[in-house]
């Protein structure tokens, strides 16, 4: 136990130096080394190229800018304000639009951040101007986006697929059922918010007829449609998980142009961003595999095993620390920075208690959405409060954030107990 203790120990301290993480993880490798076999620099070079050459991983800058022209193209608006007009009645009325219109952006574009950063510039404006409470507002933005890492596509789906050898297209179909449940519960939350505290804002001025909220839903088909292209051609056998993301591309590609958006200067916009989120992923997956080599090697994941195993927990107690475990990580690390540091020391206890992989990929996933948004390091709460309109400390958007991390505790019970939620779409489709 005194290695694994050692190794977070050391995780904490570099990051907190705020040295990159794929830098970090090369550091603490190379660190390791000196002090044990001194091997390390001889294999440096095999490591690299055996992660880098890859074809599973060739999908993450595809969906990168799959998920950058899809925030760039002009659809998040239309969809935001349809559906809108179908679930304002409910008791926190445009919140659950937010949570909605998330969940249908997520499952096209694959990114957390973009999910956040796009309907939160769309949803802002109307929400404010109609009185909501500004807490409440940025928090179901910032939680509604971790959706795009949990419904697929989802690029963080795919690392986890390359760091443990697991069927990407089984993790995919996973990850459908927990997103819905996933997003119902966080509606569940606002309804029961805004029953116990009420609520102030304004109705929308303008209500539609149930035919014109019909005709309404044509705003949705954009994003379903890319949802469809590459998730269509994965589950019907035409494409892999990598060519599927260049199908979505083109799908993209076509709304844009349809939209009146697709122009030389988004598409630069598009490149650059999606370059400097790629090369930023792909140096934090290889410095992963460098260091998970030397803790191979050292025998750290045996070391935390052995340990889990002496508290003689059981199953779902062992699960349990688990989550404790993750949810305290997760409040100094970043999302795929927690993942890629954990799961060479994690992955193969989890196995060995008999969990299946598809089911932990999926378990794993939404603690990384946590991650995203527990103070004072999520990611997304970051994200939110750099967009947000009315200016504020980012106190508000911690105190808005925190009954949805509840909704994701009260999920995360469901998917242990019930893992066939998880489980039950792959076994159908494959």
């Amino acid at each position: 136990m005194s290695a694994s203790l050692l190794y977070f120990g050391a995780i904490l301290v570099v990051l907190g130096t705020s040295v990159y993480v794929g830098a970090a993880l090369v550091m603490l490798a190379f660190g390791a080394d000196a002090m044990s076999l001194g091997i390390l620099p001889n294999m440096v070079g095999n490591i690299v190229w055996s992660t880098m050459n890859s074809y599973i991983l060739i999908a993450v800058p595809l969906f990168v800018l799959l998920g950058e022209i899809l925030s760039l193209s002009g659809v998040a608006d239309r969809m935001y304000r349809s559906l809108a007009n179908w679930v304002g009645w409910l008791p926190g009325g445009l919140v659950h639009a937010n949570i909605a219109t998330c969940a249908l952006f997520a499952a096209a574009s694959g990114s957390s951040v973009a999910t956040a950063a796009t309907i939160g510039t769309v949803a802002q404006p109307t929400l404010l101007r109609l009185g909501y409470d500004q807490k409440l507002v940025l928090g179901s933005i910032a939680a509604g986006g971790t959706l795009g890492i949990l419904i697929p596509p989802s690029i963080n789906i795919i690392i986890y697929g390359a760091l443990t050898n697991t069927s990407i297209g089984r993790l995919f179909a996973a990850g459908i059922l927990p997103g819905i449940v996933l997003a119902i519960t966080m509606s569940l939350i606002v309804i029961v918010i805004s029953l116990i505290k009420g609520s102030k804002a304004e109705k929308l001025e303008d209500q539609l007829t149930l035919a014109q909220r019909i005709r309404s839903l044509v705003n949705i088909l954009p994003v379903m449609f890319v949802f469809a292209m590459v998730m269509g051609s994965i589950y019907l056998g035409i494409a892999t998980p990598t060519e599927a993301a260049a199908i979505g591309i083109l799908a993209a590609l076509l709304l844009a142009a349809l939209n009146g958006t697709l122009s030389i200067r988004m598409l630069h916009t598009a490149f650059e961003s999606a370059l400097k989120t790629t090369a930023m992923i792909l140096l934090v997956i290889v410095g992963a595999f460098i260091l998970n080599f030397q803790l191979s090697v050292t025998g750290v994941p045996q070391d935390f095993a052995n340990w889990v195993v002496s508290l003689d927990l059981g199953k779902y107690g062992t699960i349990w620390l688990l989550v404790l475990f993750y949810a305290v990580l997760g409040c100094f690390l970043e999302a795929v920075a927690m993942l890629v540091t954990t799961i060479a020391v994690v992955y193969p206890l989890v196995i060995a208690l008999g969990f299946d992989p598809v089911w932990f990929g999926i378990f794993i996933i939404v603690l990384m959405e946590m991650a995203l948004i527990t103070p004072p390091v999520g990611l997304n709460l970051f994200v939110v409060q750099n967009i947000r309109i009315k200016q504020g400390s980012i106190l508000d958007v911690y105190i808005g954030v925190l009954p949805f991390v509840l909704a994701m505790v009260i999920f995360l019970a469901i998917l242990i107990y019930v893992p066939q939620l998880a489980l039950w779409l792959p076994s159908v489709l494959f």
